[in-house]
């Protein structure tokens, strides 16, 4: 009898596809989640013998072992077993056998080579049939990164766009981000991010065995998705200055970013900034099949030497020293929340994991961060895995602010405390708006319990470390305190000081406010007030100072008065950045040597607004209109706008905007031909090199052609 052999495989792209939520992804791989099965139908050359019997080898990376769970050998089967690969047949006709394939819901993740052979008295070799890939499984009970909910299945790990948000406390503003996980070629680049990483470069067989773990995986992704140690995806940059790369705000996606790394042969992307980060990480994610969003966290205590405080230094001014002030509070970081399970934890800690690829810190020598359970931090457990104490202080630390005399002595000086951890949003399940999910983090300020979680968290932080030495923590530095012997606050000053926005600020216009001053006392005081003002970054760096003044001011009992400020366009135009943003300051030198330290973050207004003009349907083109305004007093060329959007257009369109006079509107009109049905989120910037990029988006509805 002739020798049996497979002369066709049929992988049922489609049937597969959408049983396992893979439909999306392009190209003719096979692409399926563990723990659930899927069909393969085989062609032989002729039917299969009584005693004959197809046997299966799955395996995955290099030198695949069975003792590693990189290889599995396994033969058609009746019994279903949900913890080793498995096959069962189907149905027969003739040549034709179709076959369930399963893999455990804890296997390794990853493309595989699927060969089989016929088990019978005669020796038969190995038939490669073809390669396909494992993801993970969040419809499946048994895995670790299981979500119960449809809905937040379909936000978290299908939906290919998203929103990050941006501003300040009192200002927050919505940006759109193309995640684009099922653009072409981005699944392919996601499993290379993990065979860069420096531990399957080392020892890719032992690396691969553990990429069975979300706990594994999500930390490997946290250290390549920045490129401090490993020639990651994107080398960060904070100093305003971009060139040789893209300035992070110009980025809309992460698409052109990992196709950049990629066709780059692995070459960091130059720039980005924490929102890039995070946009990056959460298209990786989600690509590789784990639930995860990105989220923005107000007033973000960046920690340095880890005595929960954030020790800020200024001058007479209220200028930030910067060559003292080592930790910062930014106006905004961005991070991501991963949904998993914490076998090394236990279930208590399972759920939202917080993980940061923004390169601030090292851990355990590497520049990353998490996963850290978000249960953990409201607890106050910082002791457990991963970087729990820096992301406590992220959302708990004190603002501290320091005057540095000119003989380098230094005193605390009172200002309205900036409550860090404000705000902490996300976009919400199958809309647009922002959810605060504060609560998830922290218990309501100044309650019982959270004084009791901060004092925990406290003893744990400077005692005793996980791993049972006594940690020798750095407590404030050479300037910093020791936590346990802070100095009281200062003394309550006799007046209070607000600054006050007189007109909404906006991009391209002067800037008028005013210093409203306050006497709490029965008796007339003398205030000496010095004024600053800076353009800065996000980061509230400071970039350049636009505003030096002195002011003496005579209030009577309980009197209150208003200094006028007023700042031009010609004062900040030339040293704004990207962020619009300006921090100004006011030192309050009361009599009987009181301080009193004003602030006010400014984030300037820009305005773009998008109108799609009739109904959008899978293949038919779709006018979309764009309202710009020039928001300068001057005439400016040169501009365009920037379009991109998933499933909408394929990569960026480009559309040159005519001249624009001063305060000018004008009307932009373009086509696009959508491609995918469902909600669809298109994004257009205006850009021009006179001023910062305006962003704009609109999420459009596409439907399927009749």
């Amino acid at each position: 009898m002739a020798g049996i052999r497979v002369t066709e495989v049929d992988w049922q792209r489609l049937s597969n596809g959408t049983a396992h939520h893979t439909q999306e992804y392009p190209g003719s791989e096979l692409v399926v989640r563990r723990g659930q099965r899927f069909t393969i139908t085989l062609e032989l050359n002729r039917p299969l013998e009584s005693e004959e019997t197809l046997i299966f080898t799955v395996e995955t990376g290099p030198q695949a072992s069975e003792a590693l769970r990189t290889k599995a050998v396994f033969q058609t089967s009746e019994l279903e077993r949900g913890d080793t690969w498995m096959a069962v047949k189907e149905a027969e006709k003739e040549n034709t056998t179709t076959f369930s394939l399963a893999s455990p819901p804890n296997a390794i993740i990853g493309r595989y080579q699927l060969s089989t052979r016929v088990s019978s008295r005669r020796k038969h070799s190995d038939r490669k049939l073809g390669e396909f890939v494992l993801l993970f499984n969040p419809w499946c009970p048994e895995d670790d990164v299981f979500l119960n909910s449809e809905e937040e299945r379909q936000e978290y790990v299908l939906n290919d766009s998203g929103i990050i948000f941006r501003g300040v406390e009192k200002r927050i503003r919505a940006q759109g981000w193309n995640f684009g996980q099922f653009e072409e070629d981005i699944l392919n680049i996601c499993l290379s991010i993990l065979d860069r990483t420096p531990s399957y470069q080392d020892d890719p067989a032992t690396d691969m065995s553990h990429r069975h773990d979300p706990i594994y995986v999500t930390r490997a992704v946290s250290a390549m998705v920045n490129s401090n140690n490993d020639r990651g995806v994107v080398q960060g940059q904070w100093q305003g200055k971009y060139g040789g790369g893209t300035s992070p705000l110009h980025w809309r996606g992460s698409v052109a970013i990992l196709h950049k790394w990629f066709k780059g042969r692995f070459k960091p992307v130059k720039y980005g900034q924490c929102w890039v980060f995070a946009g990056v990480m959460c298209t990786v994610l989600r690509c590789l099949g784990i639930a995860t969003r990105v989220v923005s966290n107000f007033n973000s205590a960046h920690d340095t030497d880890r005595n929960l405080s954030v020790d800020k230094y200024v001058d007479s001014f209220g200028r930030t020293l910067e060559d003292l002030t080592e930790d910062s509070m930014w106006n905004f970081h961005v991070w991501n929340e991963s949904w998993f399970a914490r076998q090394d934890l236990g279930p208590s800690y399972n759920g939202w994991q917080v993980l940061d690829a923004t390169p601030q810190e090292e851990s355990e020598g590497v520049f990353r961060c998490g996963p850290a359970s978000v249960t953990a931090i409201r607890e106050g457990d910082v002791h457990l895995a991963h970087d729990g104490p820096f992301v406590f202080a992220e959302v708990n630390a004190d603002y501290i602010t320091w005057l540095w005399n000119e003989d380098e002595s230094r005193e605390r000086v009172y200002s309205d405390t900036k409550k860090i951890g404000r705000c902490i949003s996300t976009k919400a399940v199958g809309s647009d708006s922002r959810v605060d999910i504060t609560s998830l983090y922290k218990y309501p300020e100044g309650s019982r319990k959270e004084r009791q979680v901060y004092s925990n968290a406290v003893k744990k932080l400077f005692s005793v470390e996980a791993s049972g030495r006594r940690a020798r923590v750095r407590r404030g530095g050479s300037r910093g305190l020791w936590r346990d012997d802070l100095l009281e606050p200062p003394t309550k000053p006799s007046i209070t000081g607000k600054f006050k926005v007189l007109e909404p600020p906006v991009l391209g216009h002067d800037l008028k406010l005013a210093l409203c001053l306050t006497s709490l006392t029965s008796r007339p005081q003398r205030v000496q007030v010095n004024l600053s003002g800076a353009t800065i970054l996000y980061t509230r760096r400071p970039v350049a100072e636009i505003l030096h003044e002195s002011h003496t001011v005579k209030l009577g009992p309980e009197e209150e008065k208003k200094i006028p400020i007023a700042i031009s366009y010609s004062q900040y135009k030339e040293d704004l950045t990207e962020d619009k943003k300006i921090l100004l300051a006011a030192m309050c030198l009361v009599t009987k040597g009181e301080k009193l330290l004003v602030e006010k973050d400014i984030t300037l207004e820009d305005f773009i607004t998008i109108k799609v003009l009739g109904p959008a349907v899978v293949g038919v083109a779709v006018a979309v209109e764009v309202m710009v305004l020039n928001p300068l007093s001057e005439r400016v060329k040169d501009c365009m706008l920037m379009v991109e959007g998933s499933g909408l257009l394929q990569g960026q369109l480009s559309i040159d905007v005519p001249s624009l006079e001063p305060q000018e509107k004008a009307s932009v009109q373009f086509k696009i031909t959508p491609f995918k049905s469902g909600p669809r989120q298109l994004q257009v910037d205006f850009v021009s090199p006179h001023f910062p990029d305006i962003k704009g988006f609109v999420i459009i509805h596409v439907a399927t052609a009749k």
